[in-house]
């Protein structure tokens, strides 16, 4: 039998090639080679760095001159930085800060009174009357954009409490006064100061009744502290029946030194109080500069603001069981010292 141990076994063969063999022709020496030292930062176009470089490289090109924010180089007519740039949610809270004053009587009053307003918003299909022609006259007039509005919408624009009655005027954050400009004010006029100071009052429909009985009784404003308070609001302005707009309200970084000095030139201190000494009718400092101090339904009179006061009033009522609130107590007293100033003149 012929021995077959020459054949190549099955699985085993190799394939072989004649000729030269193909290789990468150097292809792949560049990558070999790297790409030598990192430049730097500066150096590098896409780098922060770098575009600030070139932004400065710009700038001097262009004659201008090196600004002060870092180091880096500002327009000419370009504002100083002095923060981080307001963000788009920033401002949206910024406009946020804008007051909406509703009813017919306060956006009547408010543009009588020239406040300055961005827009006016209507109801879809209100019913007009002499108040409403009135407002959209004005408001023609000033050049204030007129808004016709869904009912939905001007509720929302309102808030839940508000009753717009189909009119709503939005105007910029209320101006407080200062207290002592608000006293000189009064002063330079050569009128008696009558003036109402509010002590933990924090319901702002309060504040607009007060305010409201201010005005209708021959007050002159009224102070607030710029802590635990309520303040100009747009249940303020509805409630004030637009006296908001006629009454000037002063805000008092510290209630008890703004009485303190008011004392110091002459104005009695006169605080409201069921328990207080001193009737209300036939009151002695009524035709004097006076200032009634109003606490909050609670507490009544803080501490300190009662050692501050001259004196102490209190309102007789039937029952020893009922109480007045802070918006009808002001309304009495203030009625009360209107009619002793009037029979005075008289």
């Amino acid at each position: 039998m012929k021995n077959n141990s020459n054949r190549p076994r099955a699985g085993a063969v190799r394939k072989s090639r004649k000729g030269p063999q193909v290789g990468s022709g150097g292809q792949g020496r560049q990558a070999l080679e790297g790409r030598g030292p990192t430049p730097k930062a500066e150096d590098r176009p896409y780098h922060p760095a770098g575009k600030r470089k070139a932004a400065e490289e710009r700038f001097a090109a262009a004659g201008g001159r090196r600004g002060t924010d870092g180091g880096r180089p500002r327009d000419a007519g370009a504002p100083a930085r002095t923060g981080r740039p307001q963000s788009a949610r920033g401002q949206a809270k910024a406009a946020s800060t804008d007051e909406i004053v509703t009813g017919r009587n306060s956006v009547v009053e408010a543009l009588r009174a020239g406040i300055p307003a961005s827009a006016l918003y209507l109801a879809a299909r209100v019913e007009f009357d002499d108040r409403v022609t009135e407002i959209l006259k004005t408001a023609t007039r000033r050049g204030i954009p007129v808004l016709e509005v869904m009912r939905p919408e001007l509720d929302r624009l309102a808030g839940e409490d508000a009753v717009h009655q189909g009119v709503a005027l939005k105007v910029p954050p209320y101006a407080y006064a200062h207290p002592g400009e608000l006293l000189d004010r009064v002063q330079a006029r050569g009128r008696t100061p009558l003036l109402v100071a509010l002590d933990g009052v924090t319901d702002p429909r309060n504040l607009g009744a007060i305010i409201r009985s201010v005005g209708a009784f021959g007050g002159q404003g009224v102070i607030v502290p710029q802590r635990r308070s309520a303040g100009i609001t747009a249940a303020a302005w509805k409630t004030s029946a637009g006296a908001v707009a006629r009454v000037p309200v002063a805000m008092a970084a510290n209630l008890t030194q703004t009485l303190a000095s008011y004392k110091e030139r002459g104005v009695f201190v006169l605080g409201l109080d069921g328990g207080g000494d001193v009737p209300l009718p036939g009151l002695t400092w009524a035709t004097d500069p006076v200032v009634v101090v109003v606490g909050s339904e609670g507490k009544g009179l803080s501490r300190l603001v009662t050692q501050t006061c001259d004196a102490v009033v209190s309102i007789p009522i039937g029952s020893a069981t009922e109480s007045l609130n802070a918006g009808i107590a002001a309304s009495v007293a203030l009625y009360e010292i209107a009619r002793l100033r009037a029979d005075a003149a008289g």
